[in-house]
């Protein structure tokens, strides 16, 4: 396991390289370039002492756009893995700042609705199996359909229309209401949590259906395997099979997907928290590109790259530990 855990992670490591550069690239190419916008900006503010064009230099060598493409990438990356992205041109604090601000709003929603994905779409695809073709899995089929089809904003907007327009139930957008305060500590608590509530089902909607269909097509394969036949066939329980055979082999794949999806919990719902105005991580980055705010929107793709790449080692990691056909010396 540690052999492979060192392959894992070199790879890993080479892999981010090269997205990272590619990135780099990107924002290298522009064709707007933001930087001299950002110059004239610091260059007409009050006080300012400095041209554009001197602005214009200094940036440009503190990014390294100045030493060409190569050159500018690893003097950027020099910076970066000393922990330092440099200040947000859109937010005007530190990019670092700014992340450590937002990035457990996001964590924490995303942690409610992955937890209620788990809990209804694994049960319900699990059922759907074991009731092949009947109005049961007929009608689990048509919600996971429905969830993979329909696009988040059409989801975030058609609840906010129904729970927040016509029922009035729930607010739109935001986090706080406008007496948020005057409450106590528990009531800005439910004030909060009351805000994130149509957030939180838009997320559950949008990625419960591709997980109930997953559940379902692992179930019927192993409920169709050769060792269920001779468990049936010596006389066990239905529930028997299926809780203790069947269910534990749906998992081994299940378990990987699983694994796979927790780093995502920290990279925040971009199109949500922007429809919702959620102040996380997405909302900050959504901005953050559309105003050119080059040293976040880097730090974001990176930090986005690097948790698609732990979560394809946690991936790995837990299917060697939970397949026991998967040996690794």
């Amino acid at each position: 396991m540690g052999e492979f855990l060192l392959k894992r992670t070199l790879l890993s490591i080479l892999i981010l390289f090269f997205v990272m550069l590619i990135v780099y690239a990107l924002m290298y190419s522009l064709p707007t370039s933001y930087v001299e916008v950002m110059a004239r900006e610091l260059a007409t503010k009050p006080g300012s002492l400095k041209s554009a064009a001197q602005w214009l230099a200094e940036l440009n060598a503190s990014y390294g756009f100045d030493r060409g493409l190569v050159g500018g990438y690893l003097t950027w990356l020099k910076t970066a893995l000393t922990g330092d992205f440099g200040d947000s041109w859109y937010w005007t604090v530190s990019v670092v700042e700014k992340f450590q601000e937002t990035v457990w709003v996001s964590f924490w929603m995303g942690l409610v609705a992955f937890a209620f994905q788990i809990a209804i779409a694994i049960p319900l695809g699990v059922t759907a199996a074991r009731k092949q073709y009947s109005v049961t899995d007929y009608t689990v089929t048509v919600i996971a359909l429905v969830g993979i089809s329909l696009p988040t904003f059409f989801t975030a907007t058609l609840l906010k229309l129904v729970f927040g327009v016509k029922l009035g139930w729930f607010d739109i957008s935001g986090m706080q209401g406008r007496n948020y305060h005057l409450l106590s500590e528990w009531g800005q608590f439910l004030d909060r949590a009351h805000h994130l509530v149509l957030p939180i089902v838009t997320l559950i909607i949008i990625g419960i259906g591709s997980l109930m269909r997953y559940t379902r097509t692992n179930m019927l394969e192993v409920l169709n395997s050769d060792y269920i036949r001779t468990a049936r066939a010596k006389g066990l329980s239905e529930r028997r099979v299926i809780n203790h055979h069947a269910f534990r082999n749906t998992l081994i794949p299940l378990v990987t997907i699983l694994g796979g999806s927790l780093p995502g919990l920290f990279s925040g719902a971009l199109i949500t928290e922007t429809l919702f105005a959620i102040r996380g991580i997405g909302f900050a980055s959504y901005w953050s590109m559309v105003n050119g705010d080059i040293p976040f929107t880097m730090f974001y793709l990176a930090f986005i790259s690097i948790l698609t790449l732990l979560g394809n080692l946690i991936a790995d990691i837990l299917y060697a530990v939970v397949d026991p056909r998967v040996r690794v010396h």
